[in-house]
């Protein structure tokens, strides 16, 4: 459904009441809503191929593309639609429309970074522990030598464990050593902590904690388990959606 369009009042409402009302109510009113005879995919495209043939690569041109990608439009797409187009418009205003299209569809590409799991690989969904999880996660065993149990845990964006608790009468805990994307570790009591491919977090037995992917980005970390005595993991309530959306 094309979204209904204020821009025309808002900025010239005033100045070109007339101008305001045929941008927002005939144009984007009824021409982009005719979705039974153009969907608002194709006509995202054309209109992208017609600013960009002209060299109108400017605030309305990034709307256009940022249209184009929410309406469908992929990044392998919107790059073969400029190259084509390319060869009819002219190479001076394809190189203007790739920059301004790079900058649109690169949070899509980092977003997609670690998608297969990292240096370690993405292995297998992890269904066994899913009902612990918010999102989609996947599970890739390293290896148990000497006792000590290793894997490479993969979150999709958005993905988070519950709030849980490594158990030991003595010794236990766990530690994460991130390997690819952007994830968040927090402490009960405490302010969240941003994770990056590096960074290595020391989970001591008793704490109560939760970690996962940020929103926009896939995340991956190797779990180390720490032998102990008695060693248990008790799993509590999922974090709390309003907070985990108001991590950046």
């Amino acid at each position: 459904m094309a979204v209904k369009q204020t821009a025309g009042r808002r900025d010239l409402g005033v100045f070109a009441p007339k101008f305001a009302e045929l941008n927002d109510d005939v144009l984007f009113g009824e021409v982009w809503s005719r979705e039974d005879k153009l969907s608002l995919r194709d006509r995202s495209l054309v209109t992208v191929v017609a600013l960009m043939s002209q060299g109108l690569v400017d605030s309305s041109f990034q709307y256009h593309l940022m249209s184009a990608k929410n309406n469908g439009i992929t990044r392998e797409e919107i790059a073969e639609i400029l190259t084509h187009a390319a060869f009819y418009a002219g190479w001076p205003k394809a190189w203007a429309a790739f920059r301004m299209a790079k900058e649109v569809w690169s949070q899509e590409e980092e977003t997609q970074e670690g998608k297969d799991g990292g240096m370690f690989g993405l292995g297998a969904p992890n269904d066994a522990y899913a009902q612990y999880f918010v999102g989609k996660s996947y599970l890739n065993p390293i290896g148990a030598e000497s006792g000590v149990m290793v894997a490479n845990v993969t979150f999709e964006p958005g993905c988070r464990n519950n709030w849980h608790i490594h158990c030991a009468d003595k010794g236990g805990g766990q530690i994460l050593l991130c390997t690819s994307g952007r994830g968040w570790y927090q402490e009960w009591g405490k302010e969240a902590r941003r994770l990056e491919a590096g960074d290595a977090v020391m989970i001591p037995a008793g704490v109560k904690h939760w970690h996962g992917a940020a929103k926009d980005s896939w995340f991956s970390h190797l779990a180390v388990e720490v032998p102990g005595e008695n060693a248990s993991n008790q799993w509590l309530e999922p974090v709390d959606s309003e907070e985990y959306d108001c991590l950046p």
